[in-house]
């Protein structure tokens, strides 16, 4: 059951973010931040816990799932640190998935040619 949720949460997610871009004017990128705000947003009213735990990976895969790790990882450090943690909370949450992006990105350019859109 669990990857069904995860297949329909996420398909659900990218079905807006499709509308999105189809229907407004918004540009990808903004569409981009709306979704990262929305899933800090969710997260911090307690609306996005229940889908995580819903959905798994259908819920924190997708850039909401970004969102949701920042405002976890928040809400954490400044439970241990104080007011500090607003600064490094974030950071240290999703360290992980931002330095294998960068690393998957590194060994992408180096293996692929890239070439002039035309």
């Amino acid at each position: 059951m669990t990857y069904l949720w995860a297949f329909i949460v996420g398909g659900i997610l990218c079905v807006i973010g499709q509308i999105l871009i189809d229907k407004t004017k918004l540009t990808p990128a903004r569409i981009l931040v709306v979704y990262v705000v929305a899933g800090v947003f969710l997260t911090l009213v307690g609306a996005y816990e229940p889908l995580v735990k819903l959905a798994g990976a259908g819920a924190t895969v997708p850039l909401t799932g970004f969102g949701y790790s920042l405002a976890k990882g928040v809400m954490k450090a400044v439970e241990e640190h104080g007011l500090l943690g607003v600064l490094t909370g974030g950071l240290t949450a999703t360290a992980g998935g931002i330095a294998a992006a960068v690393v998957f990105s590194l060994i992408a350019a180096l293996i692929f040619k890239s070439k002039e859109k035309s």
